[in-house]
């Protein structure tokens, strides 16, 4: 099966020559994209002259994670996707297991391989982990990381396991599946739009896998760290987004608690004396209303709404019952 690795670009030429080398390296059997995001840095001048066998793709414009894969994606015909962030470090023969699963599984439309820390190797990545999961009030969490709890590899990850979501950071997905879901939701500009992606494809009954023994090692925060006040402001945004229009039940009842949890979130960054963190989340719940109207119409053109989580709160687990790991759940 032929696979197409797209790299995401927008003003890293310090990430490119830092993690193309690996992933250059270890996929001699797929055709290297980078989707440029109009960088006005040396990107495409050092891809040129360093890597003259990766494939170019110039957007028109910045538009995010979200619109400059779906502008780009419009130009690679390979009918496998690997959408990998300019900050991973992949391993030899990470491909393999991937590839196989897609094979094997025809079912299989979205699988996610394991995320280290690049920092730190021996520990699992915040953004995905060892897979993805969402709790009834549309929380992420993964298997190895709930909230800032971060697990250490013990080869305990080391199975193919069906997810809910997959980690954008490293996003595998057949072409005709991404086709089929129109896409990533441009409303989201960056960080969520893969959870709501494989929300959707659960809504039609696609299939997400883990698959562990395929390694790679994420940066995280590269482009947005988490002090940064807008990664807040997206991630509370993008996550009522989701919520909106994909999650079966009392969507109104639902959205009601979750406001009520953000508000804590918001206590907590008072007490930890993070004022901008404060300001990120109330921007973002206005931004919510203002597009509530409509992601409800977004969410009535859903062919089907599945019931989608565990019975229980991820919050009220981790911070009432003081679960830390994901066995404990």
């Amino acid at each position: 099966m032929k696979l197409a690795v797209v790299i995401l670009n927008w003003n890293g030429k310090e990430l490119l020559e830092t993690f193309l080398p690996s992933v250059v390296k270890h996929s001699q059997n797929a055709t290297i994209y980078v989707a440029d995001n109009a960088s006005t840095d040396a990107s495409l001048a050092f891809i040129r002259t360093h890597y003259p066998s990766v494939k170019i793709i110039e957007n028109k414009s910045n538009g995010g994670y979200a619109k400059g894969y779906n502008d780009a994606l419009k130009h690679v015909e390979e009918p496998l996707f690997c959408l990998l962030n300019s900050d991973v470090e992949v391993t030899e023969n990470w491909l393999t297991p991937i590839i196989n699963t897609f094979k094997a599984e025809l079912e299989t439309a979205i699988i996610q391989p394991k995320i280290l820390d690049y920092k730190k190797k021996s520990h699992f990545e915040y953004a995905g982990a060892a897979g993805g999961f969402i709790d009834k009030y549309g929380y992420p969490y993964c298997r190895g990381r709930l909230f800032n709890t971060i697990e250490a590899d013990t080869n305990q990850y080391n199975d193919t396991t069906p997810v809910f979501w997959a980690s954008g950071a490293c996003f595998f997905i057949r072409k005709e599946v991404f086709s089929a879901l129109n896409g990533f939701d441009e409303s989201f500009f960056a960080h969520m739009e893969e959870i709501d992606l494989c929300w959707r494809a659960y809504n039609l009954n696609y299939k997400t896998k883990y698959v562990g023994t395929s390694t790679v090692y994420h940066v995280g925060g590269a482009t947005l760290n988490a002090i940064n006040p807008k990664k807040t402001y997206l991630n509370f945004r993008n996550s009522l987004f989701c919520l909106s229009k994909n999650a079966s039940g009392n969507l109104f009842a639902l959205i009601f608690v979750r406001l009520v949890f953000d508000g804590f979130a918001a206590l907590k960054f008072l007490v930890d004396l993070k004022p901008k963190h404060i300001l990120a989340i109330l921007q973002a719940h206005f931004s919510f209303y203002r597009h509530l109207s409509t992601l409800l119409k977004k969410r009535t053109k859903s062919p089907q709404i599945k019931n989608y989580y565990t019975k229980n709160s991820i919050v009220w687990l981790y911070f009432a019952q003081k679960k830390r790991y994901y066995r404990d759940l």
